[in-house]
């Protein structure tokens, strides 16, 4: 599903645009995931892991637009994405149709500006209009600026995957298990 257009002022006054990323959109959506894997360890990848698949890329925006419940939200700024957002349903089973999972990026320069909780809000309600009852997510433990975020936005933490992540110095992260039950 496609979000409606809308803008973002950031303090400085830039704008942004913000829809959904289409397939036309998938190199700037590339160049957002590959940057941000690199600017700090809390998203899944690390830069080792190599380059997205710009072609399989394509296809999960086709598919995001083509959902009735799972959709994008992404902030464009000139010729660049600065920040992803992402629900999709847990599973397309009947026990599990009422789960949403979130995930976000945003780049780094453009954190700790409103961005972030501009689009969970945008995010929240358009999860509930297609019918989720509650968003699910996993941080990482040592991520307290987005930890923040969510615990604002309604999210509850409920568990802990111990040595969820290992990263490239050897050490671990926890990663925290969070939802938010719309009631």
């Amino acid at each position: 599903m496609l979000i409606e257009e809308r803008k973002f002022v950031f303090p400085n006054g830039e704008e942004a645009i913000i829809r959904s990323a289409r397939s036309k959109d998938a190199p700037l959506l590339k160049d957002l995931r590959e940057t941000t894997a690199a600017e700090t360890h809390f998203l899944a990848r690390e830069p080792e892991d190599g380059p997205f698949n710009l072609e399989r890329m394509k296809g999960f925006l086709d598919s995001f637009e083509t959902s009735k419940t799972d959709f994008m939200i992404n902030a464009f700024l000139g010729d660049q994405i600065v920040g992803d957002l992402g629900v999709f349903m847990v599973r397309p089973h009947l026990k599990y149709m009422h789960r949403g999972y979130l995930g976000m990026s945003i780049r780094q320069k453009y954190t700790g500006m409103g961005l972030g909780s501009y689009m969970m809000s945008l995010a929240i309600e358009q999860a509930k209009h297609n019918g989720f009852e509650q968003l699910e997510l996993g941080v990482y433990s040592d991520n307290e600026r987005a930890r923040h975020l969510y615990e604002k936005s309604g999210f509850k933490e409920y568990g802990i995957n111990p040595r969820a992540f290992k990263l490239l110095d050897g050490t671990y992260r926890d990663e925290i298990i969070m939802v938010n039950i719309f009631e």
